[in-house]
């Protein structure tokens, strides 16, 4: 689901696979969560015995696809371990789009997106417990090859950048749904809270249909709910209602920098004609 095609080879998907098992095993989620005991090859195995996928063969190899009308259906799976992969993910996100990032840097990116992604995942740490955590997921995605340290800075590799965006992609959806709102708070500091959860959703909806996002989830009513109440104890938005300018253009940028421009140009044009 995180490949834009929904399809994968059979040596793509086992390398993501091995990434995803390694850094659970690695650096677990908590001392509570458990991990498969099968590789990846005996996973993708168990996987396609459940006939979701479709299998097409050429002279090369083998090609994993995804049909549209599972996916929905599978937005169940990922949606149970996705507290599980976050952090790595908007890692992973932030690394991609900078190339090259200091650890103050990415902390600071981290620490500015935690807050939202704590109350809508239910994540276990707290803030002071963040500079750990990422110490610990670079130093793994360093193991892995997938960036490399220089003079304290984190370089993404070439030779395994797929695999870094792939990675990425499990924080996509999130994020261009954190951009939505803090874009239509920008545009419309004194929006009240639930003019805002609408409007967030119907820009999701539109997102969706122009963008194909095959989760209902995207613009469920309750995660912008979630979001809007997350936004006013952090501050973004006043006792007043009136959101804080400065702060929400600020954070819109950063989550700008993060989705791809043609999702950046949908959020700004629902604006544009107001």
């Amino acid at each position: 689901m995180a490949s834009r095609q929904r399809s994968l080879t059979r040596e793509q998907l086992t390398e993501q696979l091995d990434c995803y098992l390694d850094l659970m095993r690695n650096v677990p989620y908590s001392t509570d969560s458990t991990v498969p005991a099968a590789n990846a090859g005996e996973l993708i195995a168990h996987a396609l015995q459940m006939n979701k996928f479709e299998v097409e063969k050429d002279t090369i190899g083998d090609i994993i696809i995804l049909p549209r009308e599972q996916a929905v259906l599978m937005t169940y799976y990922r949606n149970n371990i996705a507290h599980m992969l976050i952090m790595p993910s908007l890692m992973a996100a932030i690394i991609t789009q900078h190339r090259r990032i200091s650890r103050d840097a990415l902390q600071q990116h981290v620490e500015a997106l935690y807050p939202m992604l704590k109350a809508e995942l239910f994540l276990r740490w707290e803030r002071e417990e963040l500079a750990s955590v990422i110490d610990a997921l670079a130093s793994e995605m360093q193991r892995q090859g997938l960036i490399t340290l220089q003079d304290d800075e984190l370089h993404i590799n070439p030779a395994h950048s797929r695999t870094l965006q792939l990675l990425a992609a499990g924080a996509r959806e999130t994020l261009q749904r954190y951009a939505i709102t803090f874009w239509l708070l920008s545009a419309n500091p004194s929006i009240n809270r639930s003019t805002l959860e609408k409007e967030s959703r119907t820009v999701a909806q539109r997102l969706s249909v122009l963008h194909g996002i095959n989760a209902p989830e995207f613009f469920d009513k309750a995660v912008f709910s979630s979001l809007v109440l997350t936004l006013r104890d952090e501050g973004y938005i006043s006792d007043t209602g009136d959101a804080e300018p400065a702060e929400t253009m600020k954070i819109y940028q950063m989550l700008a920098d993060l989705i791809t421009s043609d999702v950046r140009l949908t959020i700004e044009s629902a604006t544009q004609g107001e």
